[in-house]
């Protein structure tokens, strides 16, 4: 073989991008900060909104057609019923777990002490979040608005009400389900040109947090920062790891050589659906069946924040509360819990959590002022959180296909995490019934 054909069949990593990419926006960052170099500043703040904004550019549609095609592909699967509750199971029995590491984190080491910060430097939010808006936020007043405002709650609910219309309508829907099919097909290529920007997104996103942060702002939220990485980390590489051993009798190292991509993807652009058709893609990697990936990967990056919902709420509710000297009782953090278990559906897989601590904040009664402090370091926060999030999506349809006997061991133990390839669109034959073990 040539020199030539060499360097041609020669593919850097993904994940060697990535991190390229990291180090990369790391350096110009500080270099944009420290040399007060304007038009740097500026070139990586567009480099990176233009990133987002692409991913951005696709949620609505993309949720409504997988969400729609993921409650239809259950016709293939038997035992569809018993799959989706131990799905939705396993999605509380994490949340329950990362919220009492949350909870116990932030008793701990005190995340509000000796900040400097105090009730004024705090501002209440535009837009704050309650039981009543979300329980009336679900049902969309009209079909336009929830994609214009990117109401993913509202888009979950039309296209869940559409998805089981259609399963109840059999082979009337078929044209419909045809389209729809087809349609996602065509978002989600769309997408992946997108995600393999991702690396050039990461310079401008991780350069435009330096440049505009720098250290100094971490300074003052030092035992926050950390609390909410180490919070992450416990529930990443401890946790997980501990639920695919003992639950799902399988290498939590395979685990993370699948997924991995997928899990680095999220980290830098703090989008669990701008994350999902690499999520989708890495989950059927590691065995699970791609009729069940369908529905459990799409609903878990609009329903399973372990990240976001979990442990984030949990240690701001815990640092507001110290900020504002409010004490907390037991009851107030069973609350909390109660919030990160039922109400996890309030982030919708965008970036930020803002919506699922207003959420929080106002169940304890605690002051919205709170919202202002934590806004400044979201970003720095979100990185870390979007990561667990996506990692738990990917973590609970390996652990119910391993449960119910159909995860492929050996696609599985195959498992690795690049090249990342964009998939062909191909039209299969139609796959028999997946059955889960009564």
């Amino acid at each position: 073989m040539s020199v030539s054909t060499r360097l041609k069949s020669f593919k850097v990593p993904f994940w060697a991008q990535i991190l390229a990419g990291l180090v990369l926006g790391v350096l110009l960052g500080w270099i944009a900060r420290n040399q007060d170099v304007s038009w740097l500043v500026t070139t990586l703040e567009k480099v990176g909104d233009t990133f987002i904004g692409l991913l951005k550019l696709a949620v609505a549609p993309l949720v409504f057609f997988a969400i729609l095609v993921s409650i239809t592909n259950l016709r293939k699967v038997n035992n569809a019923a018993r799959l989706a509750s131990r799905t939705l199971l396993w999605f509380m029995i994490t949340s329950l777990i990362a919220v009492s590491i949350g909870l116990t984190i932030g008793l701990l080491t005190n995340p509000g002490a000796g900040t400097g910060l105090t009730p004024a430097d705090g501002a209440a939010p535009e837009n704050t979040g309650s039981w009543i808006d979300f329980l009336t936020g679900i049902v969309p007043t009209d079909v336009i608005t929830p994609f214009t405002e990117l109401n993913v709650l509202q888009i979950v609910f039309m296209a869940a009400v559409a998805g089981i219309a259609a399963l109840q309508l059999g082979e009337k829907a078929q044209p419909i389900l045809t389209l729809s099919e087809s349609v996602l097909t065509l978002l989600q290529k769309a997408l992946w040109w997108v995600i393999r920007l991702a690396p050039i997104g990461t310079v401008g996103l991780i350069g435009k947090a330096i440049a505009t942060y720098g250290w100094d702002l971490i300074g003052k939220y030092a035992t926050f920062t950390a609390d909410i990485y180490v919070g992450c980390a416990i529930v990443l590489f401890v946790v997980y790891p501990a639920l695919l051993a003992t639950v799902a009798k399988a290498n939590p190292v395979q685990f993370f050589r699948g997924a991995w991509p997928a899990i680095q993807l999220a980290f830098v652009s703090r989008s669990s659906v701008g994350t999902m058709p690499l999520t989708q893609k890495v989950t059927e990697r590691l065995g699970v069946p791609k009729e069940y990936a369908s529905f459990a990967v799409p609903f878990g990056a609009t329903t399973k924040m372990d990240g976001c919902a979990a442990i984030y709420p949990a240690i701001a509710a815990i640092f507001v509360a110290q900020i504002f000297d409010i004490q907390l009782g037991i009851g107030d953090y069973l609350l909390i819990a109660f919030v990160s278990v039922i109400g996890s559906a309030a982030t919708a897989g965008l970036t930020g959590a803002t919506v699922m601590l207003t959420l929080t904040l106002s169940t304890l009664g605690l002051p919205m002022e709170g919202v202002g402090l934590l806004l400044a370091i979201d970003p720095i926060l979100d990185m870390i959180r979007t990561a667990t999030n996506v990692a738990g999506q990917a973590l609970v349809p390996v652990l119910v296909s391993a449960r119910e006997g159909l995860l492929d061991r050996t696609a599985y133990d195959a498992a690795h995490g690049s090249p990342i390839d964009e998939p062909e669109p191909q039209r299969a034959p139609e796959p028999e019934p997946v059955t889960a073990v009564a």
